[in-house]
């Protein structure tokens, strides 16, 4: 996952974050590679991407979400952090399109997130964020496409504590939600089952 080289003036608490990120342990759906991280918003940073994938078919394994996770470190803590970490995420899915009219699902979006990160005991602060939904309707020679209803979350948060990989695994948490995934316990397996 997360098998960068590391210039040789990396910080310990930027290779310490990479090690942690290395250690987080995600539900099998979730295939997750290392990108290419913004080099000019923070002295030090990397980027994950990740896809919840459905591989229950018989055929081509299914695409249910997608999103981008990236973990700055500069230490200087900037002000608006209010620390030396800063995670800023996007996760994006298909929805059913009954939900694009449901008032409340910009404010169910975002408690996804901030759910996630409780569960897995993630400490943060200065979050922030926006949900959106995107609706789609076609006409005329495209009429015969179906409509789509497509959720996107952005957020960014402070780490508060120094177990990244916490946090890296409730943002897949978050992943898996808006793919329609059920929850796991821990040390439960998941049964193939119907996508919703």
């Amino acid at each position: 996952m997360v098998a960068r080289t590391l210039p040789d003036d990396a910080p310990e608490p930027f290779q310490a974050a990479l090690r942690a990120l290395k250690s987080a342990v995600l539900r099998p759906e979730i295939v997750l590679t290392e990108a290419p991280s913004p080099g000019r918003i923070a002295p030090y940073s990397v980027a994950l991407t990740a896809d919840v994938v459905d591989r229950r078919g018989a055929g081509e394994a299914e695409e249910l979400a997608t999103g981008r996770f990236v973990l700055l470190y500069d230490p200087s803590s900037p002000e608006p952090w209010d620390g030396t970490f800063r995670a800023v995420t996007f996760v994006r899915a298909d929805l059913e399109p009954e939900l694009g009219s449901d008032p409340l699902l910009g404010e169910v979006g975002w408690s996804w997130l901030l759910e996630a990160l409780d569960q897995r005991g993630a400490a943060y602060r200065n979050e922030g964020g926006t949900v959106t939904r995107v609706v789609s309707e076609s006409f005329a020679a495209l009429a015969d496409r179906p409509s789509g209803v497509e959720i996107e979350i952005r957020a960014s948060w402070t780490p508060q504590d120094d177990d990244l990989a916490a946090h890296l695994s409730a943002w897949t948490d978050l992943l898996c939600t808006v793919a329609g995934l059920p929850p796991l316990p821990e040390g439960v397996t998941a049964l193939p089952a119907r996508r919703r």
